[in-house]
């Protein structure tokens, strides 16, 4: 959740005038939502905010609700997100509750723990808000596109969420354990590594009634085709094309929806877990229990929580499919 709540009055108290007088860039409708308490901006400090640029803090949904509406009114031509995946999910997943069909150009400052999806769209380590805005100042910055997916439990009771990397079952463990991974100090890609070779570690090693073999109750139905019924290692859903360290589990990068089904307890894991990885086509896989598909819309019932970049949520009966593409600056 996002810490905080700053925004400058109408007369520019709060703001602090820039580093450098260019950075009130010719896109002069610029707010920024940033998460104080992020892993990044925890261990370097931003400096002053540019003049000219509306940052704003806010702590909670209802608080971050609060100010995207307000940027919403006022037009808003670049809204960066200074924080981590979990910052970025929570404010893609009110973009359609607040901007409606008139969203803004994003921005993302990876200065969270592991950051995935500034991985997928090729984002400096190391970018912060004044590059950002010279970038945004260049005659052709670089844009790219991406759909979230848009989880929606079909009871109709919650909002909708939106985000880039979904599971149940495994990577619901693997988000407790990438937690104390992060406690102990490995952050980005090299906790990714850590996480997934000490999950992969337990899955293959642990016996038979280790937790890491154990599935979660999962009926799924793929474009409204039911699938085979059983117990669920794991499932993932993106919609990104580029993963850490180069991991294809999904397969080769593409457009689209992607969907990995595996079921439970997993079958000869150590030899299969190499191979999805790898994203090669072995045919043999699909017998071994581990299904890759590029369905339009998944249905998932069973009550397992999902994880959803980074935070578990509580499951339910849902739809999974793609949200309309938003354009991120990346350079």
């Amino acid at each position: 959740m996002l810490p905080g709540a700053r925004r400058p009055d109408s007369t520019g108290a709060g703001r602090t005038e820039g580093l450098d007088p260019v950075l009130a860039v010719e896109m002069t409708r610029i707010g920024v939502v940033r998460n104080p308490k992020s892993h990044g901006n925890r261990l370097h400090p931003p400096g002053p905010t540019p003049e000219g640029v509306i940052l704003v803090e806010p702590f909670g949904r209802e608080a971050l609700r609060t100010e995207l509406e307000t940027f919403a009114r006022d037009g808003l031509d670049l809204l960066v997100i200074d924080g981590g995946d979990g910052t970025v999910r929570d404010v893609i997943s009110l973009l359609p509750h607040t901007f409606g069909e008139n969203l803004p150009m994003l921005a993302v400052l990876p200065s969270g723990k592991t950051n995935v999806l500034a991985i997928d769209l090729g984002t400096p380590d190391d970018w912060r808000l004044e590059e950002a805005l010279i970038a945004a100042r260049r005659a052709e910055p670089t844009v790219k596109s991406r759909p979230p997916l848009r989880v929606s439990w079909t009871d109709g009771h919650r909002p909708c969420l939106q985000g880039f990397f979904f599971g149940i079952g495994a990577p619901v463990k693997a988000t407790t354990l990438a937690q104390r991974v992060h406690k102990v100090g490995f952050f980005h890609n090299l906790a990714v590594a850590v996480t997934i070779v000490t999950a992969a570690l337990r899955a293959v090693f642990g016996g038979s009634r280790d937790e890491w073999r154990e599935g979660v109750p999962a009926k799924i139905a793929l474009d409204g085709e039911a699938q085979p019924e059983g117990e669920r290692f794991a499932v993932l859903a993106t919609a990104l094309k580029r993963l850490p360290f180069g991991v294809m589990p999904f397969g080769a990068p593409r457009e689209g929806l992607k969907l990995l089904d595996v079921d439970a307890p997993p079958h000869r894991l150590l030899k299969a877990f190499p191979m999805v990885l790898s994203g090669k086509v072995v045919p043999a896989l699909e017998g071994m229990g581990y299904r890759r598909r590029d369905p339009r819309e998944i249905s998932l019932a069973g009550g397992a929580p999902f994880v959803l970049d980074g935070e578990v949520f509580e499951g339910g009966e849902l739809t999974i499919g793609l949200g309309p593409s938003l354009r991120f600056l990346v350079g």
